[in-house]
């Protein structure tokens, strides 16, 4: 009786599947400082677009609440009413999530390599502007960034809401002595924040060179002051009776 085994049949080998690029790129230190400075300055336009805007509360508020009703018809009839709105939230959203995790994960990265004695600290620069701001200011922000949407967008914090005047229920929160006060102090420690990264951001892109050096922070400074010269007006201007 004739028996045979047959050759054993070869592992085949599991095809690994090719990580998404920008994972890697992420994963990165040099990546997340890129991330974080894309995301900020994204997030820099729309404080200086915001501010700008809120500038037609000295005018009138026929003017201010037509103001806000233009921001909710843009793109109409191709997108419906409010749908410009949504799309900008919803790149704003992203923009903030990705700023704050590569921060974090930044500060940790810089953290992890002192512990491992390592000691060219080039690829972690943004690490320590990560963890000097966003450990304080950047958070602090963010909670304010909440409750002023709750009281000016949503209607939940506490002053006389009318859905579509922006102007009144902008008077009607910063006549509140204490909210005027936590917004001024809220927005100096933005523009601490603002400052820190309109510096660091030329850094985390590469455009890096001592001789820009000075032009960097004149930038940085002008780009801050001017928001938080913005912002701070107009609970100072409801509070003196410049706006009723």
């Amino acid at each position: 009786m004739l028996t045979g085994t047959r050759g054993a049949q070869p592992l085949r080998q599991r095809r690994v599947r090719p990580r998404f690029w920008f994972l890697d790129f992420y994963g990165s230190a040099i990546g997340k400082k890129a991330v974080m400075a894309v995301t900020g300055i994204v997030l820099l336009g729309f404080v200086l677009a915001h501010m700008l805007g809120n500038l037609h509360l000295y005018q009138d508020a026929a003017h201010m609440n037509h103001y806000g009703e233009y921001l909710r018809t843009i793109g109409e009839p191709i997108l419906p009413h409010t749908g410009f709105l949504w799309i900008l939230r919803g790149g704003l959203i992203l923009a903030f999530i990705f700023h704050i995790h590569a921060a974090a994960t930044l500060t940790l990265m810089n953290r992890q390599s002192r512990l491992q004695g390592y000691k060219g600290g080039r690829d972690y620069v943004a690490a320590n502007y990560a963890a000097r701001t966003m450990r304080w200011s950047g958070v602090i922000v963010g909670f304010f960034l909440i409750y002023h949407l709750m009281d000016l967008t949503w209607g939940v914090g506490g002053a006389d809401f009318n859905r579509g005047e922006p102007y009144q229920n902008l008077v009607n929160s910063f006549q509140r002595e204490g909210v005027a006060a936590v917004y001024i102090v809220a927005n100096l420690l933005l523009g601490l924040h603002i400052y820190h990264g309109a510096w660091s951001l030329f850094q985390s892109l590469g455009w890096n060179n001592p001789r820009f050096n000075h032009w960097r922070r004149v930038f940085a400074i002008a780009f801050a002051a001017v928001i938080v010269i913005g912002n701070v007006s107009f609970p100072l201007a409801v509070m003196t009776g410049v706006v009723e």
